[in-house]
């Protein structure tokens, strides 16, 4: 298995030179940025697997680098460091979305294993959740990633093409009410680029989209699930589904 993309950002350039030795040693591709905007500008260019991002640089700090990140690939995942006790920073972060805080001096054991652990090098489907509603998509995303699955996170349909054109999502989560397109078009369009996803739609407008619905169904999305979601309904169905491509396999 291929190892994971790695971007370093850091002021610090002896902190960037160390971890860029150590994970390549280890397999894994590193590259570096020694402020935000070069780190955008590298983002724009390449879809990294996972950023570790310094909190405090001059410039721009890591909480609106990584907001920044978050608009050009919703889906990456972005560790913040710090060695200062910014927590208001710290907070500010999470609740952005950053994966979680690592604190300098850095192990590189920690590293090595948070790098793993996020990008499901042991293991973990990959999900996409489409669904315009920011709450529902950090609600999701912290439950299922707790639950060991890798979430990427699109807002529009078209987003969410573009997503699935560049990696091989396991599962896809659809909202049928988009602001552009609709579901059923978001997902007829990702089954074209991406046919092994499987498709699960939701919806908050059960007679509404009802007819929607039904032709996602009968193009063989595997199911829909109504708002407000069942939690559990949602990660049983998800492991039925893994447990179904495995034995495909």
């Amino acid at each position: 298995m291929q190892k994971a993309s790695v971007l370093i950002v850091d002021d610090d350039l002896s902190l960037c030179k160390t971890m860029a030795l150590v994970l390549r040693r280890k397999g894994y591709g590193v590259a570096t940025a020694k402020n935000g905007p070069e780190a955008l500008a590298m983002v724009r260019d390449g879809a990294f697997d996972i950023v570790f991002l310094d909190i405090k640089m001059p410039v721009m700090d890591g909480v609106e680098t990584h907001r920044r990140i978050k608009k050009i690939r919703p889906e990456m995942i972005v560790v913040m460091m710090t060695a200062y006790a910014v927590e208001d920073l710290v907070q500010d972060a999470l609740r952005e979305g950053a994966y979680s805080i690592m604190y300098k001096p850095l192990d590189m054991d920690k590293v090595v294993a948070v790098i793993d652990e996020a990008t499901g090098t042991k293991g973990g489907a990959l999900i996409l959740v489409v669904d315009d509603d920011s709450g529902t998509c950090d609600v999701l995303r912290n439950i299922l990633t707790r639950k060991g699955y890798r979430v990427g996170i699109a807002h529009t349909g078209e987003a969410a093409i573009a997503m699935a054109r560049e990696k091989a999502y396991d599962i896809i989560l659809i909202d049928m009410k988009l602001p552009t397109i609709n579901g059923l078009e978001t997902y007829l369009a990702i089954k074209k680029v991406s046919p092994q996803a499987v498709a699960v739609m939701m919806t908050a407008y059960r007679q509404e989209m009802n007819e929607l619905v039904e032709q996602a169904l009968s193009n063989n999305a595997y199911a829909c699930l109504h708002k407000p979601l069942d939690m559990e309904e949602m990660l049983r169905l998800i492991e039925e589904i893994q447990k179904r491509r495995k034995k495909a396999k």
